[in-house]
Formats: C-alpha cells, structure tokens, sequence
C-alpha cells in the first residue's frame, strides 16, 4: 500500500506504507478520497497546521473512506461503513479543554498533521474519529464534512438571525460552503465579492443571492446595490489576504459582525480602524477548526442539505500529491482532491 509523505521544505516522496497493528479502538480506512485544504498548502510553505507538522508524515485531514478492518474494541462502525473522519484529538485536561474551548487544546493531535492521514491508499483512525456517512453520499462529497464542520464553527461564531443580510468575501470551496450555511441559518440575501469568473458563477449555483467582482466593483456600493440595503449585518472573509480583509470592513454595516475565518499566511497584519469600530460598534471574530460541530456536518450530508456538485474540481492520484496542493492554489480550481484509485488526473 502506498502513502505520500510530506518531507519537509515543499518535497513529498510516495513510498510504501508500513501500517502498525491496530489498537483496540481503532479503525482501518480504505481511503476513498481526501481533500486538499489551505492548511496543507500552509505546511508546505512551512508554516504550521492546526499543530505542529513533524516530518516525515503523511498529510491529508479532510477524509472519507470505507472501514476495511476494526479493532477489538471498535462499536460505533463496522467492515464496509462509509466514513468521514474528524481529524482533531483533543487531550481533555488542557486548560482551554477544560474550559469548554477544546479548539483551543495545547496538546491538540490531528490525523494528517501529527499523524498520518489521508493522501494515502489507507489510514488508521481512533473510532471517536469516525462517523459513519450514508452510501446515498458520495464519497468525494463525504470528503467535505471536515470543511464543513469548521465552517458550522464559523457560522455559529458569525450569529446569523433570520434576516441577517450576509456578505462572504471570498469563493473558494469554504465561501461556498458559508454561502449556503448562510442560507440555511435564515439569512434574507447572501452575496458573494470574488474576483473569479469561474468562483462567482459557481456561487450562483449553489444559491448567492448576486455577485460582486472586487477588482471592477466597490463593494460596499454594489452590496447595496443588490440588496438595498446599506452594509452587511455579517460578513464572513474566506481569503486570508489583507486585501480582502480590508473588503471585509467596508462592506460592513452598522453593528456588524466580521467573522474572519481564513487561514492568513504567518505574520499578516491588518491595519484597523478604530473609529469604523467605535461608530459603527463592530464585533470582529476568529474561528478555529470544528469543536462539536462534525455530527452536524455528517447530518447536513446524509440529509442532502448542500450542493457541492460545483465544489468539487479536480482530483489527483495520491502519488501526485504536490501537483494536487499546486492545482489548489491555482485560479483553475476550487477544491482539488486526493483519490487513492485514480491513474492519472481528471478534472471533474
């Protein structure tokens, strides 16, 4: 069996995988298909992940797979389930953890961050880890309930009430998701400032009230052109530039809340205005990965909640795990995913 290892400085070397002998309460993951996240694109810049990456090892958190084997101990999945897979192990006695903060753990342990995870043909995986996905839910859909859940953690940070007017700043695979989290959380128009043709039409598939292009377009005045209202009640940036956090504040209305949700590269600063804040009586989030909130992803997905059809665009064998991070950074995409079975590359 093979497994692509991240060796450090932006190198990756696909070699033989030597699985250990399961524990009671693990499980074997024939792995269907894995995500290619901003994170993994950070850690092969060198930059850590949701802990600190430890060469050699195999990346990939965002999994779905098929349960091939369980240990002794396993009852919550059995051989054959359909699983995605919450890669974060918290430690429980932390003072975060033990403060009702468990994203916040600093002894935090993640599959494809601390230990191997999914760009291999399988992996092994704790059975708290595991939630089963129904069969009706394709596997590479099933690949997004780790996304997912860290956006229902952003979603849920962000307080959307019914009615909020709501602006995602960014089209990425997570501003599509929050686009249509935003809806589902009761939002009365949901619009999109993304620079992408591609990312803005596939916006409008999965249920954006309108689209803005930053590049030819104020966004504040277009917002209120499409909505006639003036400024979002929340505004949710997925980009991690300080252009498009400086996007973020001007399209805020009175009383707002800016969630900034992206992953920013190490050392980003944004200059603030204090008097926006004062005047306008702001509140600024962050948000950190998915504590509590992967059931609901799983439920979203066996329900049929979310169109991800328009997600999805690429995917790569797991021996082409580098040109898989590339093609995701690329304006070509929007998610690229790692499949174990493919040959060769296929734009989906």
């Amino acid at each position: 069996m093979k497994g692509t290892f991240f060796l450090g400085d932006g190198l990756f070397e696909t070699r033989e995988l030597h699985l250990p002998e399961l524990q009671d309460d693990e499980v074997l993951i024939r792995v269907a298909a894995c995500g290619v996240c901003g994170t993994d694109v950070h850690i092969c810049h060198g930059d850590k992940g949701s802990a600190e990456v430890h060469p050699p090892v195999v990346l990939g958190h965002e999994l779905s797979g098929i349960v091939e084997k369980i240990g002794a101990g396993v009852h919550t999945v059995a051989v054959s389930d359909h699983v995605a897979v919450d890669p974060n192990i918290y430690c429980g006695s932390c003072r975060p953890c033990r403060m009702g903060k468990k994203q916040l753990c600093t002894n935090l342990q993640a599959v494809g961050v601390t230990r191997n995870g999914g760009f291999a043909e399988y992996c092994i995986a704790p059975q708290a880890q595991c939630f089963r996905i129904k069969e009706t839910v394709p596997l590479e859909e099933a690949a997004m309930a780790e996304p997912l859940a860290c956006c229902l953690h952003g979603i849920d940070r962000a307080g959307i009430q019914a009615g909020s007017a709501v602006c995602v700043v960014g089209g990425g695979a997570i501003g599509l998701i929050m686009v249509q989290l935003a809806r589902l959380s009761g939002a009365s128009q949901v619009i999109l400032s993304e620079p992408n043709e591609l990312r803005r039409q596939a916006a409008m598939e999965v249920g954006a009230d309108g689209v803005i292009d930053p590049v030819h377009e104020k966004i504040a005045e277009r917002f209120q052109e499409l909505t006639g209202i003036e400024g979002a009640d929340v505004v949710i940036e997925c980009v991690g530039s300080t252009i498009a956090t400086e996007q973020a504040f001007a399209v805020a209305g009175m009383g707002a809340t800016v969630l900034l949700f992206s992953v920013p590269k190490t050392g980003t600063f944004h200059q603030l205005s204090l008097d926006d804040m004062y005047h306008k009586e702001l509140n600024v989030a962050g948000s950190l990965i998915n504590p509590d909130t992967f059931e609901r992803a799983v439920e979203l997905l066996n329900g049929g909640r979310l169109n991800l059809k328009p997600v999805i665009t690429h995917a790569f064998p797991v021996n082409q795990v580098k040109e898989a991070i590339q093609m995701q950074t690329s304006q070509e995409s929007i998610k690229v995913l790692v499949k174990p079975e493919l040959k060769e590359p296929v734009k989906l």
